[in-house]
């Protein structure tokens, strides 16, 4: 039985495709403690241009801390692969977008299975190990310490530049959880030569959750040669819901109508 959403707003969301576009999938996925809120915003952007749109909520996300405890990355990367199978019965291309570890989720998708997958846009996506001291100890701490606060695992809460702004994302972090992503990261890049899908990549300079210089190590690693890159130099590290949304928007309809529909 699925868990019931206890965040305002944290539900997921999709809608149906309309006019020319109605055949090009579009999942929008989310970061590692968060939820829809951070991502519903991208997902209306495609859908009032007509593409179907799909926004997950991955499993242990939009409920408590202690059912994200009970989750680890295969259940997340199982919630986006099911996903794109439902969307895919309907449309012909599909394109990922991913915020955070909603981007590494579509990294692995993509470089996994190129044939199912037309474009990928990530934005601050986790691809390089965390460099925060509990993330290195995190090996460790998941048996020790189960739960930590957010800011000391060195996930800011709310990292916006603008002000009066939330994400819903969890006070606290699963060591257990985080762990299971973090020992997934070297493989993803390890097998991110296969990427060869057109790829937007969007990061910001001011980024306190992810560094960003993973952006730079994205770009090194992936096999395609069709990178566009997004600099949002007035947010931190949700730029969708931060002052540079209406930039953000115009690169990711530009980008998928340039190499998708």
């Amino acid at each position: 039985m699925d868990a019931v959403v206890g965040i305002e707003g944290a539900e997921p969301w999709g809608a149906l495709g309309s006019g020319v576009r109605a055949d090009i999938g579009v999942v929008v996925t989310h970061g590692f403690t968060g939820n829809p809120l951070a991502t519903r915003p991208i997902g209306q952007w495609f859908a009032a241009e007509g593409y179907a749109v799909e926004v997950p909520l991955l499993p242990g996300h939009g409920t408590s801390v202690r059912e994200l405890g009970a989750t680890r990355y295969h259940d997340w990367y199982g919630a986006l692969e099911r996903t794109i199978d439902h969307l895919a019965n309907g449309c012909s291309r599909i394109v990922l977008v991913g915020h955070s570890m909603g981007g590494t989720l579509s990294l692995d998708y993509a470089s996994r299975n190129p044939d199912r997958v037309a474009a990928v846009a990530v934005i601050n996506a986790q691809v390089s190990n965390p460099i925060q001291p509990l993330a290195k100890l995190a090996p460790v701490l998941q048996y020790l310490v189960p739960y930590v606060p957010r800011d000391l695992a060195g996930l800011p809460s709310n990292d916006f530049a603008r002000p009066g702004v939330t994400e819903g994302a969890y006070p606290m972090v699963s060591a257990r959880a985080a762990q299971s992503l973090i020992s997934q990261l070297r493989r993803i890049r390890g097998q991110l030569i296969d990427l060869t899908q057109p790829l937007l990549v969007a990061w910001s300079p001011d980024d306190h959750t992810v560094p960003p210089d993973n952006a730079e190590a994205l770009q090194e690693l992936v096999g395609t040669g069709q990178v566009t890159t997004v600099v949002c130099d007035r947010s931190y590290h949700l730029p969708q819901l931060d002052y540079d949304a209406d930039k953000l928007r115009s690169a990711l309809l530009a980008f998928v109508a340039e190499h998708v529909g």
